[in-house]
C-alpha cells in the first residue's frame, strides 16, 4: 500500500536517526508490527511493546508506565494527538497540522468542543520544542493555541529515499503495463481520498479538459489515475466520475507499494494535486523527483513546498484547474522549464538535514530541562513508533 501520513514521518525519522546516532538509547514504543515496518537498526535502538490503543486513556497510563519504568530522558511525541501531559520527563512534538483539530472541534460544540481547545492547548503549552513541518502549521499553531514563535522549530519533512533512485527503466514501465494494463497517457493524483483532498473537482477539471483536447485532436486517450484509499468508502466519487462523463477515462487504483508508486510518478503526464489544506504535503515533491511537471492548489502551505517548480491554481476554481493542466500538456518549453526547476526543489529537503536538527533539540531539551543531567548525553531518548 501507498504510505501517507505520521506513519511516512515516523519511519523516516527513526531511519536517520539510526544511520547518524549510534550514541544515544532509543525505545521505540508501539505496537511491534509497526516497529517492524521501519527496518533494521542499530543495536542502540530497542522495541518495547505497547498494545493498548494509543488515543486512549488505558493506553496513555501504559505509556507513562512504560516511560517511567525506562528512566527517559526525553520522549517525542511524532503527532498532536497523543497525550503526553504529566510525563515524567521532557517531551517534544511533532504538529503535522492543524486539521484533525480543527474538524473535531467543528463536531464538538459547547462544553466539549471548549474542553478539546483548552485540552489541545495544554498539550501545546506543556512541550518543551514543537515540531511544525512547515512555516505555515508553526502560523497555524501560534494563531489557535498562542504558543510563543520561540517554543516552534520549523523542521520540514522530505520525501522517502527510495523515490530518488532516478528514472523508470523499461523492465518497471512493463510492471506497470502488465500489472495494471497502464499502456496510455495520464494524469496522476496519488494521496488520501478525503473532502479536504478535493479529488471531486479535479475529476470535474479533467473532463473539461477532454473536452479541450478533443477540439485540439491532442491526447485522444488520456486518462486520469488515482491513487490513494479504496474508493469504496467515497460512493459519491464515483458519481461525480459518470455525472461527469469521464466513466471510462478515470481509474481508482487503491493502494500501492511505494516501488510502484514511484513508477507512475515517473510515467505521469502531470501530478495533480488540488488539496484545500495541507500541513506540508509530500506528494507534490515525491512528483518532482522524477521531473514530473505539477499542479497544484496556491492555499496552505503548498507554495512553501513547492516554490516556483509547479503551477499554483486556485484549488475551488474548476476551469483554473483545467486550463492549467491544457496549458501544461500543450507546452513543452514549459514542461522542460518545470522539470529543472523541479529537481533544485526537491534538494531543498532532506531527512538527513531534518534529523540532525531534531537530534540537536533532542540534546538542548535534555541538557536544560532534564533532571540531573551530565553534560555528556547520557540520555536515553525515546521515541514513539505508534503509526496514525
Amino acid at each position: 500500500m501507498t504510505e501517507f501520513g505520521v506513519g511516512t514521518y515516523i519511519r523516516n525519522v527513526v531511519r536517520t536517526l539510526g544511520r547518524l546516532d549510534h550514541e544515544t538509547t532509543y525505545f521505540l514504543i508501539g505496537a511491534p508490527e509497526k516497529v517492524k515496518e521501519i527496518g533494521l537498526l542499530p543495536g542502540n535502538f530497542h522495541t518495547v511493546p505497547s498494545l493498548e490503543p494509543e488515543r486512549s486513556l488505558k493506553g496513555y497510563w501504559a505509556f507513562r508506565t512504560i516511560v517511567k519504568r525506562l528512566q527517559c530522558d526525553l520522549v517525542h511525541i511524532p503527532n498532536l494527538f497523543s497525550m503526553p501531559r504529566r510525563l515524567p520527563c521532557p517531551y517534544v512534538m511533532t504538529v503535522h497540522d492543524m486539521l484533525e483539530h480543527m474538524a473535531r472541534a467543528r463536531q464538538q460544540t459547547g462544553f466539549w468542543g471548549a474542553w478539546h481547545l483548552q485540552w489541545t492547548r495544554q498539550v501545546l503549552s506543556g512541550a518543551a520544542r514543537i515540531f511544525a513541518v512547515s512555516n505555515f502549521t508553526r502560523v497555524e499553531i501560534e494563531k489557535l493555541f498562542g504558543i510563543p514563535e520561540d517554543r516552534i522549530e520549523v523542521i520540514y519533512n522530505a520525501i522517502d529515499e527510495r523515490f530518488l533512485h532516478g528514472h523508470a527503466s523499461a523492465a518497471d514501465r512493463q510492471v506497470i503495463a502488465q500489472r495494471y494494463q497502464v499502456t496510455y497517457p495520464f494524469l496522476l493524483y496519488a494521496g488520501r481520498i478525503s473532502p479536504h483532498k478535493n479529488v471531486g473537482r479535479m475529476i470535474e477539471a479533467f473532463s473539461a479538459l477532454k473536452t479541450e483536447l478533443e477540439k485540439d485532436g491532442a491526447f485522444p486517450d488520456l486518462k486520469l489515475i488515482i491513487i490513494g484509499d479504496d474508493l469504496s468508502g467515497n460512493p459519491e466519487l464515483r458519481r461525480t466520475v459518470v455525472r461527469s462523463g469521464v466513466q471510462n477515462d478515470v481509474r481508482f487504483l487503491g493502494f500501492v507499494p511505494i516501488d510502484v508508486l514511484r513508477i507512475f510518478y515517473d510515467q505521469a503526464k502531470i501530478f495533480v494535486f488540488p488539496s484545500l489544506y495541507e500541513g506540508f504535503g509530500l506528494p507534490p515533491l515525491e512528483a518532482m523527483a522524477h521531473g514530473t511537471p505539477v499542479v497544484t492548489s496556491n492555499v496552505s502551505s503548498l507554495p512553501e513546498v513547492v516554490g516556483d517548480a509547479a503551477v499554483l491554481v486556485h484549488p475551488e476554481n474548476v476551469f483554473e484547474l483545467m486550463r492549467a493542466l491544457h496549458r501544461v500538456l500543450m507546452d513543452q518549453a514549459m514542461r522542460e522549464r518545470m522539470k529543472e526547476r523541479s529537481y533544485r526543489q526537491v534538494t531543498k529537503f532532506s531527512w538527513e538535514k531534518s534529523v540532525r536538527r531534531i537530534m540537536e533539540v533532542y540534546r538542548e531539551v535534555a541538557l536544560t530541562e532534564g533532571t540531573n543531567l551530565p553534560r555528556q548525553h547520557r540520555s536515553k531518548n525515546e521515541t514513539t513508533a505508534g503509526v496514525a
